[in-house]
């Protein structure tokens, strides 16, 4: 920022936001702690009731607090899979407005994926096999419903994250999903596409389960860049059929 810069003038909620943050930083008020009431902020700030609230506003959004119905403010501490979904509708809005975005999505997954399925060979227990034997089992059973299937190829995904141990890898891995539903729609809506899903996942679980860290990248990287093909040859087909639309020539009336 330039010296000579205008100096933006600041609505009351923010000023009382960063107040509330300096208190919860310094530790004044820790996680699990009420803020103060309404009314006591009011007087010690010096500002309406509309700014407060606001500003608590601002803070339950950001994943700082809790505010329950008649109770105040309790400070929480946030997981990964909270902040990651606070920023789920702009990545859907992106989605939306930049078709291309869902390549690069698709793309970081794969990235993503291949690494959580390495790490899932390498620690998981006879435990952690079992459970995800029995998610491909609840794929297996709803072939027929479509929003059923879908939800439990996000669980196994999910697990397969979790088993990592990092809890950051199954909140993204869960968001990605949720994000590009829409898109995964169309491929498993394909013929023989459900079979083929649930063939790549028992390979995947086979290798985790002998602990073979290269086979199970291999198997993970390739069942993803197979649906990231379909989904590319889905996205040349709907662009195909306007720009056909748009080249033919008038029907002459006879």
């Amino acid at each position: 920022m330039q010296l000579d810069d205008p100096i933006r003038r600041r609505k009351l909620y923010e000023a009382v936001l960063e107040r509330l943050m300096q208190r919860i930083e310094s530790g004044e008020i820790g996680p699990g702690d009420q803020l103060p009431p309404e009314r006591e902020m009011m007087a010690q700030y010096g500002v309406g009731r509309p700014a407060i609230r606001e500003a608590l506003q601002a803070m339950e959004r950001s994943g700082i607090v809790e505010i329950s119905h008649g109770e105040r403010a309790r400070v929480v501490v946030p997981t990964a899979r909270d902040l990651i979904h606070q920023i789920a509708g702009g990545a859907r809005h992106l989605l939306q407005v930049e078709p291309d975005m869902i390549g690069h999505l698709l793309q970081a997954r794969v990235f993503l994926e291949a690494g959580t399925a390495r790490m899932a060979a390498e620690r998981a227990t006879p435990a952690d096999v079992a459970a995800l034997r029995a998610c491909v089992e609840a794929q297996r059973a709803p072939l027929p419903r479509l929003d059923a299937f879908l939800s439990h190829d996000m669980a196994f995904h999910r697990e397969v994250a979790r088993i990592g141990g990092n809890p950051i890898f199954p909140a993204v891995v869960e968001a990605i999903f949720q994000w590009a539903r829409d898109a995964y729609r169309p491929l498993v809506r394909a013929p023989g596409a459900e079979r083929l899903t649930l063939a790549e996942h028992t390979r995947l679980v086979d290798a985790i389960e002998a602990h073979d860290a290269d086979a199970a990248e291999a198997a993970m990287r390739a069942h993803l860049l197979r649906s990231d093909a379909r989904y590319r040859r889905l996205q040349a087909g709907r662009e195909a059929k306007p720009a056909r639309a748009r080249g033919r020539a008038p029907t002459r009336a006879r």
